[in-house]
């Protein structure tokens, strides 16, 4: 970490906090902060030009320097070290420390003690105390953990004091503490989201600030003027009638922005109001006279257009917003498509490998009413999503490079998952190509081994046949190697007393292949039957072999002869 010798607060430090993405200004940037939306940072960072804060906002910023001053003693005492304020930065993130200890190994923040803060304090207590240590931290809300992730990675402490407390004067009210940990899952969001932020600030185009959209009815209709006595005597109801059609004629239904809604909502409201009014006129001149029919249908008609037009007006507010609203949404997910597409092309991989996240546009903009509302939050979700889909093409990039370096690339048909792999933490990708690997590797050892066995076997064989072939005579004639193999000796007496106990099928199943009784039998060899089965003597079996050799080699030889 870089340290500077700033004071915090004083004009310096304002102009390299507009240089640096500050830790302060980090939930904002992810889209967590009740106090700046992702679009005001943008517009600040652009503009070098920040709100000044109003009079309530500046009263809350003195209370909470106040508070953290009063409290810094206690947090000294918990730590058994001395703090000091420092502001420091790593690369063009920065971090500005309510202290640090002399080693930069704790640091320490402070916020005034409020109602969420109470409620997140209260669920620590909840927690199981074995695991409440590095858990409990995790109760705190999203927007002061972005803001402390960001410290450690600037000051690569170890951990962070949180301390939040209530004064009245300089008299303690409460108090409540605990450690923040690291949470490095957090900390690639937030890093990714400063990487996205940056490429949103090099095309960010300030909007012309406008003031909030109050509605404006159309002009004021002239007061209606009837006067009955058992006739009408007096009214100016034709040119009333005339103007109010030409009024609502005249009403605005193509809704665009935000002054077009309100414009509208107002209409609806003093279309209401003509009609209260109009109803009002009736009922006076009813109180003077029995029946005017021309008088009650001209009353009727401008009521009824009135009626119709608030109606109707209404239905296209409500129509009109909520097809704006998909529209923002239909371009944050066209957008977010195109950026996961340019993604997929710039990896150069053979199949698309880095998924579409599926942010909840949604659930973001509900209960969000105004336009400017709904396209700030549409556009932090999309930030955000768009830094998710950045950190799975670099985490892609890095497994299939760590698959590369093992060898396995040039094995695609041991990996017909890897879509589904390439997305994995590495350590795990790693374990998954290693043990694959290994099993392809056995599987290769096991073939060779098969193979050389074979080979060996092969050999053996040929190495016998050729030696059995020697022991025949040479200058036997040739036609003599097709007469009979001669039987075998007969067995001893000794032998002859052996019991049979060697089933055929052991034979076959020695041998390797199948041979028949039949057989063994014009070789010398009869069975001992017992029922269907047919039985050797164990002493049988190294004789049948040599037979089996001598037999062999007495085909091949007719088999020479007969090419001969």
């Amino acid at each position: 970490m870089q340290t500077h010798n700033l004071v915090q607060g004083s004009p310096e430090w304002k102009a390299y906090r507009a240089k640096h993405f500050n830790a302060s200004d980090a939930p904002a940037m992810m889209g967590c902060s009740p106090y700046k939306t992702r679009t005001q940072l943008l517009d600040e960072l652009s503009t070098g030009i920040a709100a000044e804060p109003d009079v309530a906002q500046q009263k809350r910023f003195d209370a909470g320097h106040r508070n953290e001053a009063l409290a810094r003693p206690l947090a000294e005492e918990f730590l058994g070290e001395e703090l000091y304020p420092v502001t420091g930065s790593e690369g063009d993130l920065s971090a500005s420390f309510d202290g640090l200890t002399l080693l930069y190994d704790k640091a320490f923040e402070h916020k005034t003690l409020n109602a969420e803060l109470r409620a997140a304090f209260e669920d620590m207590a909840t927690i199981n105390p074995e695991h409440r240590e590095r858990s409990e931290c995790r109760c705190l809300p999203l927007m002061y953990r972005v803001q402390m992730e960001q410290q450690l990675l600037v000051s690569g402490a170890e951990c962070v004091l949180f301390m939040a407390s209530d004064w009245s004067g300089e008299e303690l009210i409460e108090e409540r503490h605990c450690w923040y940990w690291p949470d490095f899952k957090l900390r690639e969001q937030i890093v990714a989201g400063w990487t996205q932020f940056r490429a949103d600030l090099a095309n960010h185009k300030p909007a012309q600030a406008a003031p909030k959209a109050a509605g404006a009815a159309p002009e004021l209709l002239p007061a209606l003027r009837i006067e009955v006595t058992g006739a009408v005597t007096a009214s100016n109801l034709d040119a009333f009638k005339s103007h109010a059609l030409q009024v609502f004629g005249g009403i605005k239904r193509d809704l665009q922005t935000d002054q077009d809604f309100a414009d509208a909502e107002a209409t609806v409201k003093w279309c209401a109001g003509v009609e209260d009014r109009l109803a009002a006129a009736k009922q006076h001149a009813l109180s003077q006279t029995e029946s005017i029919d021309a008088l009650f249908r001209a009353i009727d008609e401008i009521s009824a257009e009135a009626r119709r037009t608030r109606l109707d007006l209404d239905k296209l507010v409500k129509a009109r917003k909520d097809s704006i609203r998909l529209e923002i949404v239909s371009e944050a997910q066209q957008e977010l498509r195109a950026h996961v597409a340019e993604l997929n092309r710039a990896g150069q991989w053979q199949k698309p490998m880095v998924p579409a996240p599926a942010p909840d546009f949604a659930g973001a903009i509900k209960g969000k009413r105004s336009i400017d509302s709904i396209r700030d939050a549409v556009g932090s979700l999309l930030a955000a999503a768009k830094a998710e889909a950045n950190q799975t093409a670099l985490l892609v990039t890095r497994n299939l490079a760590a698959m590369a370096g093992l060898g396995a690339a040039q094995l695609p048909s041991m990996f017909p998952d890897l879509q589904t792999l390439a997305v994995k933490a590495s350590e795990d990708f790693e374990a998954i190509v290693r043990s694959r690997l290994a099993q392809h590797e056995a599987e290769q050892r096991a073939a060779a081994e098969r193979a050389a066995a074979a080979e060996a076997r092969r050999k053996a064989e040929a190495e016998q046949a050729a030696a059995m072939a020697a022991q025949t005579p040479a200058a036997a004639p040739i036609a003599k190697a097709a007469e009979p193999v001669p039987a075998p000796v007969p067995l001893p007496a000794a032998a002859a007393a052996e019991p049979a106990t060697l089933p055929l099928g052991e034979i076959c199943a020695r041998l390797g292949f199948t041979t028949t009784a039949d057989f063994l039998s014009g070789l010398g060899f009869e069975a001992q039957r017992e029922g269907s089965a047919r039985r050797y003597r164990e002493s049988d079996f190294p004789r049948i072999c040599d037979a089996l050799i001598a037999h062999i080699a007495g085909c091949r030889a007719k088999r020479a002869a007969a090419l001969a």
